[in-house]
């Protein structure tokens, strides 16, 4: 009998080894045909791919066992921007609210501003004290943003952008990389809320669209 079982475990840890095998196949052709695209193609399935493993989904299984892909805009070129990178390096620590009433420090590292869908806007971006005494976000820089669509086609807290120091004074925003907070998916996560300053009175219609539960 236990010769049955180990043939049978054998087989089916085949299988599964053989479909990871054919699935990052699939996704690999699919980046690879994706032309100007393939960077915005690889952050969707790099996305979806954390969303599927129970061990890094926000999903609570209920929802991610039959998970298929999150809902993406079409990539469009009108939301990647050159913005105007202004550093502040004056600015001091703060306590940004979260949806669960905790707080996290924050500093305003930077303001950028651009010119998007016939208006002027301007945003904050900020570093995370705690997270930039790790070597891997020395230059990562947070950027949560609502706007226009949120409450209808996207996520009504707003949206987060994830973003890396720029050498110079300009910085390109690819709102096609916009993503949902964790708790936008389940309630037990605690996310920062967008400021007031970083509401954008235009539609984002890029990066990743409402959950459906």
């Amino acid at each position: 009998m236990w010769r049955v079982s180990l043939i049978l475990l054998v087989l089916v840890l085949g299988c599964k080894q053989n479909k990871r095998y054919h699935d990052e196949q699939a996704v690999n052709e699919l980046i690879a045909n994706a032309g100007e695209w393939a960077d915005v193609v690889r952050f969707q399935q790099n996305l979806n791919a954390t969303f599927r493993d129970p061990e890094t989904s926000p999903l609570p299984d209920r929802f991610r066992k039959d998970f298929e892909g999150l809902d993406f805009f079409a990539p469009d070129s009108t939301y990647q921007v050159k913005a105007k990178f202004t550093r502040t390096p004056e600015a001091l620590p703060f306590l940004m609210p979260t949806n669960t009433g905790d707080k996290t420090e924050e500093v305003v590292y930077a303001k950028i501003s651009f010119e998007l869908n016939g208006k002027e806007h301007e945003l904050e971006v900020y570093q995370n004290t705690e997270l930039i005494q790790q070597a891997n976000y020395k230059d990562y820089l947070f950027l949560p943003f609502s706007d226009l669509t949120n409450g209808e086609e996207t996520y009504e807290g707003g949206r987060y952008l994830d973003l890396s120091i720029p050498e110079g004074d300009t910085i390109l925003l690819d709102f096609n990389k916009a993503y949902n907070p964790y708790c936008a998916y389940n309630a037990k996560y605690s996310c920062p809320l967008v400021p007031k300053q970083n509401r954008l009175d235009t539609h984002i219609r890029a990066g990743v669209k409402a959950f459906n539960k």
